[in-house]
């Protein structure tokens, strides 16, 4: 079941992208400054290629290293999952996401979708972005309630099987309920596995686009800035993840899988947009456009999970309801996550 839907929830966002990069041209036209090339001293191909390939290494190497360092946890003493450490550290990596969110991919959407090389109708009669972004929000509450809904009747909280004994009669099948506790853990557990998937999805989607933004230009100034604040961008976003995949406790093989597909998407988004840089343009309408409306799209599913999935849950569980203290470093945390990413967005 975790699987299929995955699937069918990447399907669905690739569909988007393809159709986006379909219709864009035939909705808007460009001015032909917008068209032409970049007069800007630092615009130099054949320096721009050797920087891009640096990048992909060290962001591979940070994106692995971030989303890996939770998943290693365990074996360290003081940062098990149920210890209060592991806890204010998830509130800090929520915090990264939420400031990515408001910060990074918000403002990036406003400003492409707001772009001059844009018509003005429809482009400058309303605010796309705010609005995608608000259904973005209200779709990933219906992924994640209908997620958490089949996850629940798939697995029959509330069932066990017990007494299995070498004889066939009646009395050798025996389901008992379980207790309060352990129907409480099971759907918890569920949760924390809807919580993973989404949460993935909505990073995968933001971290090709910005891949596939840097991959594409040719402006060595902007690539040198980018590199180093893209490294601390994907090992801050990929802790918040690997987190989230602990707390899931997938098989070995699945958690692999998801930590792999985080860490290769930007080096793959670099790539798809070194091949497509002779005909993707930064200030193209159809760049402009699919690039504007995916933002908006991923802001709004980061935003919903880092508020009501990752922070809310947190705060309003009972670790945190039961000490003030708990709740100050988790809220000192969590700032310091935003406070982080605020300060990134200046470069990236």
């Amino acid at each position: 079941m975790a699987s299929s839907l995955t699937l069918l929830m990447k399907t669905i966002f690739l569909v988007l992208i393809f159709v986006s990069f379909a219709i864009s041209p035939a909705t808007s036209t460009a001015p032909e400054e917008c068209e032409s090339e970049s007069s800007n001293p630092c615009v130099n191909k054949t320096k721009a290629l050797p920087l891009k390939i640096i990048a992909i290494t060290t962001i591979l190497i940070s994106s692995m290293i971030g989303v890996g360092a939770p998943l290693f946890s365990r074996s360290v003493p003081f940062l098990r999952p149920d210890g209060n450490i592991f806890t204010v550290v998830k509130c800090f990596a929520s915090g990264i996401i939420l400031g990515t969110g408001f910060m990074h991919v918000l403002p990036d959407s406003f400003d492409m979708l707001s772009s001059k090389c844009l018509e003005d109708n429809p482009w400058h009669k309303f605010p796309f972005s705010g609005f995608l972004a608000m259904l973005s929000g209200l779709v990933t509450l219906v992924i994640d309630s209908m997620a958490t809904s089949l996850y629940t009747s798939k697995n029959a909280v509330g069932i066990m099987p017990h007494g299995h004994g070498h004889g066939h009669g009646p009395a050798n099948d025996v389901t008992l309920p379980t207790t309060k506790d352990d129907d409480h853990a099971t759907a918890q557990l569920l949760r924390y596995r809807v919580i993973a998937m989404v949460l993935e999805l909505g990073i995968i989607v933001h971290s090709v686009v910005i891949g596939l933004s840097l991959g594409a230009t040719n402006d060595t100034c902007t690539i040198k800035g980018l590199i180093a604040a893209l490294c601390f961008h994907q090992m801050f976003e990929g802790m918040g993840l690997g987190g989230c995949i602990l707390q899931a406790e997938y098989t070995n093989m699945k958690k692999f899988v998801m930590a792999f597909f985080f860490a290769v998407t930007t080096p793959f988004g670099i790539a798809l947009g070194i091949a497509l840089s002779t005909v993707y343009k930064d200030n193209s309408p159809t760049a402009l456009i699919t690039v504007g409306l995916l933002n908006a799209c991923s802001a709004g599913l980061l935003i919903y999970m880092a508020l009501v999935d990752l922070l809310a849950a947190e705060f309003m569980g009972p670790k945190l309801q039961g000490s003030i203290k708990m709740q100050f470093k988790c809220f000192v945390a969590a700032l310091i996550g935003c406070g982080g990413m605020s300060i990134l967005a200046k470069w990236a």
